[in-house]
């Protein structure tokens, strides 16, 4: 059988655990709750709270008075939080506390005043929240995903602020934060990347170089998951990410004595475990 080696950080974070085990407590408790938004970037995990009839929220005109709706570890802007105080709803608010200290951040900068830049995916449910706080602050800033997207929005500002999306890569933001620095006259960084994500990074760095190949475990949709991914097949091209056991193929196992396997930080402990077993059962004559 194939060493199997399962970087320690893998599996749902700090902010994850608390969103889906409000979204269990809000099942459990009201017989029924809306998410705005799937609750996690997990299929597995939204398909097992519909069995408690905790629903991903279609449209927020299907919402009556007395609905209860939790608001995801994403965040979400204010006003769309004043909009459901509006609509008479029970709000559970499980925006996980370092998306919070982004918030809290973006507003320190516009106060002080930058102009501030987010390292982040434009569209994400997470940078959507932070720009509502940068509007609700009366601020101005932009989005950047990557370097080549910096250079071309770059704002002619000599005060600028920057921030992160709590998933970023690492070494993308150092980047960033160097091409900035030499550009303008005043700078302020807040690094608002989680302990979460940057301990799983280093682990899938440590962990590609060490093994055969590599399992990445996690929804397709999880910026976190595909960092994961696209840095351990940076360093290791054997690199597979899949969201579940059913997707591994024998033949990537061929051969192969050390396999390496990390997971996104939504992806439940359950997945990992048939994701293992299935590796096994694939290396076990090897």
């Amino acid at each position: 059988m194939a060493e199997i080696k399962v970087a320690q950080s893998a599996g749902f974070c700090f902010g994850v655990k608390i969103a889906v085990d409000s979204a269990i407590g809000a099942g459990k408790k009201y017989g029924k709750a809306y998410t705005n938004g799937p609750i996690i970037h997990n299929k597995q995990v939204v398909q097992f709270l519909e069995k408690l009839n905790v629903k991903e929220l279609q449209s927020y005109s299907q919402l009556q008075e007395g609905d209860t709706v939790l608001i995801r570890s994403h965040g979400v802007p204010p006003k769309t939080e004043r909009m459901l105080q509006e609509k008479g709803v029970n709000i559970i608010d499980a925006t996980c506390p370092f998306v919070k200290k982004v918030h809290e951040k973006v507003r320190q900068l516009v106060e002080e005043g930058y102009y501030v830049i987010i390292i982040g995916e434009e569209g994400h449910p997470e940078v959507i929240g932070i720009l509502g706080h940068l509007e609700e602050s009366g601020g101005k800033g932009i989005v950047v995903e990557n370097m080549e997207d910096l250079i071309k929005k770059f704002p002619k500002r000599n005060k600028v602020g920057i921030v992160a999306q709590t998933t970023q890569n690492e070494e993308f933001f150092e980047e960033a934060v160097g091409y900035i620095a030499s550009n303008v006259e005043e700078l302020k960084v807040f690094n608002t990347i989680c302990d979460a994500t940057s301990v799983r990074q280093e682990e899938v760095k440590r962990l590609a170089k060490e093994v055969d190949l590599m399992i990445i475990i996690g929804g397709k949709h999880s910026g976190n998951t595909r960092r994961l991914a696209q840095i351990s097949k940076a360093i290791n091209p054997e690199t597979y990410h899949v969201e579940k056991a059913e997707e591994l193929e024998k033949k990537w196992f061929e051969g192969k004595e050390r396999i390496g396997v990390s997971a996104g930080a939504s992806t439940p402990d359950w997945i990992i475990k048939e994701v293992v077993q299935k590796i096994k059962e694939f290396t076990k004559d090897s």
